[in-house]
């Protein structure tokens, strides 16, 4: 599988912060699961002083929002790059109608049916990145990022294109993170940590429509 330049970026990054001695910086990692978070932070925790930010009102329905968020505490009580790296967890406020509001497909339903990748997916991962950069800017963050690309059905040329417009609104706040975790055997790491922790991996993305669209 070829490298995206994305990754290509993170790992001059990380090559430049490992020959440094001084603290590390402070990166807000935005995630939607534990099996998605369970790599990244093995692969980032030993780089950064990592905050994980779970901010996921589009998942569908709120058992399933509760099951996600229990299962990411769960690991996160004995998984050994959060332990020894003294990751922290925020967590959110559960408003379903910031999802709806963001992706707009009352007014757009054509969107309800589109398949992932597409617009809808891309105004999702644009107003949870923003959250996450928000919250970043105002904690004295030096990094966000999300764990989203580390799945096959996300756009990671999207992702990372949001992320660096977002940067840009603001010149002294917190520096987009490029990243393209599915790469470097990422995401089948994830796949082997879910087995190895017995995690409960979804069946689809998490929305209504992901959903609806996987049924």
């Amino acid at each position: 599988m070829a490298k995206s330049i994305h990754q290509t970026k993170l790992d001059f990054l990380l090559k430049d912060l490992e020959s440094l001695s001084n603290e590390k910086p402070k990166l807000l990692l935005h995630a939607c699961c534990g099996p998605c978070s369970s790599y990244v932070l093995e692969y980032l925790a030993k780089f950064f002083e990592i905050t994980v930010f779970f901010y996921n009102p589009n998942i569908y329905p709120q058992e399933e929002y509760s099951r996600r968020l229990e299962e990411l505490k769960n690991l996160y009580k004995i998984f050994p790059p959060v332990i020894e790296n003294n990751v922290e967890l925020k967590e959110t406020d559960y408003i379903p109608k910031e999802f709806y509001d963001a992706v707009k497909t009352e007014k757009e339903p054509e969107l309800a049916k589109e398949p992932e990748k597409g617009e809808r997916c891309r105004r999702c991962y644009k107003f949870r990145l923003e959250k996450a950069y928000d919250y970043a800017l105002k904690n004295h963050f030096d990094y966000f990022c999300t764990t989203l690309s580390i799945s096959p059905f996300k756009d990671a040329e999207k992702i990372n294109i949001l992320g660096e417009e977002i940067q840009k609104q603001n010149a002294d706040g917190p520096k987009w993170l490029p990243s393209d975790f599915k790469k470097k055997g990422g995401f089948k790491r994830s796949l082997e940590l879910s087995e190895e922790y017995n995690l409960y991996r979804q069946q689809y993305c998490g929305c209504i429509f992901s959903m609806n669209n996987h049924n």
